[in-house]
């Protein structure tokens, strides 16, 4: 009964918001994912790397500042980011604020969407952030007019309201959230990547380990024809430059990713022509 009166009030405010918006990557010997990214096109003026101060978004925002991209990192402190990211450009805000949006995107020719909630004392924290964040993000993108890409890492299982980050009192629907988020990045009409990575590992065991890739539930819990499984921070990263840098086999789509110890080796290129 609990998860019903979740699920209802998760289904009544996404139809409501939705209708208001309406209206206003083995050490060297491991093959290097970066180095099989063939940049094609112009090198973009300026990023914006949403949660460029988590595990995901700061290892992404360390390699667009190393290969020379300019970068922008949204934090909600800019103080205490500064420290750890001094030679990046900080806008600290909160994207629940619309303000925050307009004046982060403002410039911004890519924008990677690796927000997300951090708090399970919150039971909103997901709606404010995983959600309403990413529709303020697309808005203000569209009112500003320059927006060529936006990138959002959003996570395996959105699909599943039985996936445990969707239970209440355990993820408090956070998969839910992320993926009324994905549906406005792909309402926008700007040209977009979504990808969706199995669980999150931050550290490196030195074992080697490839990307597997899917389309749209590949993986997931049964039926599913594939677990979950796990990918490093530092391989999510890579895909999402792969995905700024191959504009032509990226564009529009949702990528599942995952990584396996017997899997082969595939460029980022065949990554997403596969899906």
């Amino acid at each position: 009964m609990a998860l019903l009166l979740h699920a209802h009030m998760y289904i009544s405010m996404s139809r409501t918001a939705t209708s208001a918006l309406d209206r206003s990557k083995r050490k060297t010997k491991r093959r290097s994912y970066e180095n099989s990214v063939v940049a094609a096109g112009p090198t973009p003026s300026s990023v914006l790397v949403t949660g460029g101060t988590g595990g995901t978004g700061k290892a992404l925002v360390e390699k667009l500042a190393a290969q020379g991209t300019p970068v922008a990192a949204l934090t909600r402190n800019a103080a205490k980011a500064k420290a750890s990211l001094p030679a990046v450009e900080l806008v600290e805000g909160d994207l629940f604020s619309y303000d925050t949006a307009v004046e982060a995107v403002a410039g911004r020719d890519i924008i990677f969407i690796c927000s997300g909630t951090t708090s399970r004392l919150d039971p909103f924290d997901p709606f404010k952030i995983d959600w309403q964040g990413v529709e303020n993000l697309v808005a203000a993108a569209k009112q500003q007019g320059g927006v060529k890409k936006i990138i959002m890492v959003s996570s395996i299982g959105v699909d599943d309201p039985f996936f445990p980050l969707n239970l209440p009192f355990v993820g408090n629907g956070v998969l839910w959230m992320k993926k009324l988020g994905e549906l406005a990045v792909q309402r926008s009409g700007v040209d977009y990547t979504i990808i969706r990575p199995g669980g999150l590992r931050s550290n490196d065991d030195g074992k080697q380990r490839n990307v597997v890739a899917g389309g749209p539930n590949t993986f997931g819990l049964p039926p599913r024809p594939k677990l979950p499984g796990g990918i490093r921070r530092t391989t999510v990263a890579d895909a999402c430059i792969a995905a700024m840098q191959l504009p032509e086999v990226s564009r529009n789509k949702i990528v599942e990713l995952v990584e396996e110890e017997r899997a082969p080796a595939v460029s980022w290129s065949n990554v997403f022509k596969s899906v």
